[in-house]
């Protein structure tokens, strides 16, 4: 099959190879090998049914069947992240620069998902039993604490980009964990993860708990008391959702952020605004404002009435740019 790959304008390679992987990690894995590339990649196609427009991969079988375009790069993790005080449209221009923390995340995991690194003596049993594996196909008999550790760490990786993965990402990271450590694969198993998928999906559970019981605005919400049926469906962000609850303000409180608000509706009802002031005041109160329409369900007249300033044309226009600089058709309205 014959793969013309574009790596940028002075740089296109024309590349022959026997088949395609069956899956788009093992595609972002033969890319690396054979063109040298590091991290994590974004690959794109020529679509023939969008003229040759270059769409995103996420399914080997949306490909061509003899030649295929590809443009592959890196991605750039930082164009997917905003201010964890930022409102839904407060994307930053050349004029307004962006502070990244530990809030903001992109609202799905890479591909192809990066195993971290574990503690000493795991990396050290780990490289051990690699070893072995490739030497004579033995597979390791870990313990239980150490079955534990790389469970731990991984559920911790996964959080950062996002704490309710679906079904597919949880293949994705197992199959990743098996692909850098062989000998962790499961004798008698097709895929020789399957197992792992099922152990990472209650340490999830058990991590999201430990993160309740502290006070995680984002997962606290999705909390069921012992003597009430279950709430229904999970409050979760979207996918262009960076910052879905976020806690409030160091210093602040719900009240001094309530009289932000109203300063704000007031400010906002004079014949000539401040625009730099409605927006630092739109920036401070994004926690509570998240937290009335996530938690209350308001109906939008009443959104419309307590935050007249998210519907300003500056804020959907924002919010427009930041949808496509996230590159998502997703466009629901994130408040």
């Amino acid at each position: 099959m014959l793969l013309r790959v574009i790596l940028s304008q002075d740089d296109i390679r024309r590349i022959t190879i026997d088949s395609m992987p069956e899956t788009v990690i093992g595609l972002h894995l033969m890319l690396k090998n054979m063109l040298g590339l590091e991290g994590d990649l974004v690959v794109q196609f020529q679509d023939p049914e969008f003229a040759n427009e270059l769409c995103n991969l996420s399914c080997m079988s949306e490909l061509p069947k003899d030649k295929v375009t590809l443009k592959v790069y890196s991605k750039n993790l930082e164009s997917h992240q905003t201010d964890s005080t930022s409102d839904t449209a407060s994307l930053t221009t050349s004029s307004e620069e962006s502070h990244i923390t530990s809030a903001s995340r992109p609202r799905q995991l890479p591909q192809p998902f990066e195993i971290p690194t574990f503690s000493f003596d795991v990396e050290l049993k780990l490289r051990h039993g690699n070893e072995a594996f490739h030497k004579d196909g033995t597979i390791l008999d870990i313990s239980k604490d150490t079955k534990s550790d790389i469970l731990d760490k991984i559920a911790e990786a996964i959080y950062v980009h996002n704490p309710y993965p679906t079904r597919e990402e949880y293949d994705l990271v197992s199959q990743a964990l098996v692909e850098k450590h062989p000998c962790l694969r499961e004798p008698g198993s097709v895929n020789g993860w399957y197992c792992w998928k099922f152990s990472l999906k209650f340490k999830m559970g058990n991590f999201r708990q430990k993160l309740r019981l502290a006070g995680c605005p984002e997962l606290k919400i999705n909390s069921r008391s012992p003597g009430t049926p279950g709430k229904g469906k999970l409050k979760r962000a979207r996918k262009s959702e960076v910052n879905f609850l976020p806690s409030l303000p160091e210093g602040k409180t719900q009240r001094s952020l309530e009289d932000e608000r109203t300063e704000m509706v007031t400010e906002k009802k004079k014949r000539k605004i401040d625009g730099q002031k409605i927006k630092e005041m739109m920036t401070s109160t994004f926690s509570l404002r998240r937290k009335q329409i996530v938690e209350d369900e308001p109906p939008v007249a009443n959104v419309r009435a307590r935050w007249p300033a998210m519907f300003s044309e500056r804020q959907v226009k924002v919010f427009f740019l930041f949808q496509m600089r996230l590159g998502g058709s997703d466009f629901k309205l994130i408040c």
